[in-house]
């Protein structure tokens, strides 16, 4: 037992010691960018500047007299692209955990943009649903207005975390190759 006590004391030292240099590199990890949430947010990128177009033309269509239905095709179009970015949010999530601090804040950011955009998406279909002879009024142009506004809030934000991070592992890739003189 004494033995045991003696080596134990010698190597708690050496333990602590050890401890020291592999918990920084432990924490260091964590905030190690995750490929695969770069990658899903360069896909959301792609995904947010179509809606945002559609829901522009969606918008200029306002000023027209056209018929209810291209406003129901433009609208399912902008349905579809906010479904599809709900899937790349959906799988984002999964990872989330495996992302740096500032991916699963984007992460979060975009949960909460999408959730609005989704919301008032349905909201304008209800709309243009109950009120086909209506869409050269007020109340509909004000549902097609905000969602373009929402539609571009949106895409600036997942370009501008898409672009940081492309940013961001460059600048990694370019400081790893940096020669460090003598």
């Amino acid at each position: 037992m004494k033995n045991f006590r003696q080596i134990a004391s010698l190597l708690a030292p050496a333990i602590l010691v050890a401890g020291c240099f592999l918990i920084p590199a432990a924490k260091a990890a964590d905030n190690v960018d995750s490929v695969q949430i770069s990658q899903l947010l360069t896909e959301a990128k792609v995904e947010a500047a179509e809606l945002k177009h559609d829901s522009a033309q969606m918008e200029a269509f306002t000023g027209s007299k056209l018929h209810w239905e291209s406003y129901a095709r433009r609208v399912e179009m902008i349905k579809e692209h906010v479904n599809n970015t709900g899937k790349l949010l959906a799988r984002m999530k999964e990872v989330e955990s495996t992302g740096a601090p500032w991916q699963q804040h984007a992460i979060q950011q975009i949960e909460l943009f999408l959730k609005e955009m989704a919301d008032n998406t349905t909201a304008t279909i209800e709309h243009l649903n109950n009120n086909r002879d209506k869409i050269h009024f007020q109340a509909f142009r004000d549902y097609v207005k905000e969602n373009y506004e929402l539609a571009s809030d949106l895409e600036s934000l997942v370009r501008d975390f898409a672009n940081y991070g492309e940013a961001k592992a460059k600048a990694e890739r370019l400081s790893d190759k940096r020669v460090i003189p003598d």
